[in-house]
């Protein structure tokens, strides 16, 4: 992990809560996925730019979320126009929105590590060349095989749904 602190933090808290701390999203995010149940959503622009929103199975490894997608889908080929793009995450306690941009990975160590994660998680994934493929995958991500992204953020929002109460957002080095 690198741990990636915040450059800046802004209370967004209109109730007098304090802001609330990044090792609380971090921890979450660390926890929280890339379980199955977690819910996770893409956001995307459309060449035209109109807004697409998606649902992913995300994952989070070395301060940076993971996402696949078969390569005729357009949360595949939104990203390969205009890189720019948000993650929102329902964790335990905590919403998240986390701007960034999503890049394809094609090194196969990485595969490999993200393969090895999601089997730990009951999705037996494999690497094929340069992307990843299972016997089975959600509805919404077309054929095998999948193309694996990583999203690296440069700002969060996290609103506390559970004590302590309080509203943040973080800005990050890119």
């Amino acid at each position: 992990m690198t741990d990636r602190e915040p450059i800046e933090t802004t209370n967004l808290d209109r109730y007098g809560n304090k802001p609330l701390p990044w090792s609380r999203a971090r921890q979450r995010l660390e926890s929280d996925l890339p379980k199955m149940s977690t819910p996770s959503f893409l956001a995307t622009t459309r060449p035209e730019g109109r807004p697409h929103s998606a649902g992913i199975g995300a994952l989070w490894l070395d301060d940076d979320l993971y996402f696949t997608s078969g390569p005729g889908t357009r949360k595949s080929r939104n990203p390969a126009a205009n890189p720019a793009c948000t993650i929102s995450v329902r964790l335990e306690g905590l919403d998240l929105v986390l701007d960034g941009e999503a890049t394809r990975v094609t090194d196969g160590t990485t595969l490999e590590k993200v393969a090895s994660i999601y089997n730990s998680q009951g999705w037996p994934a494999e690497v094929e060349g340069d992307a990843l493929t299972a016997p089975f995958s959600a509805p919404s991500a077309g054929p095998p095989p999948w193309h694996l992204y990583r999203f690296t953020f440069e700002t969060a929002v996290g609103v506390a749904a559970a004590e302590p109460h309080g509203a943040t957002r973080w800005r990050f080095r890119r």
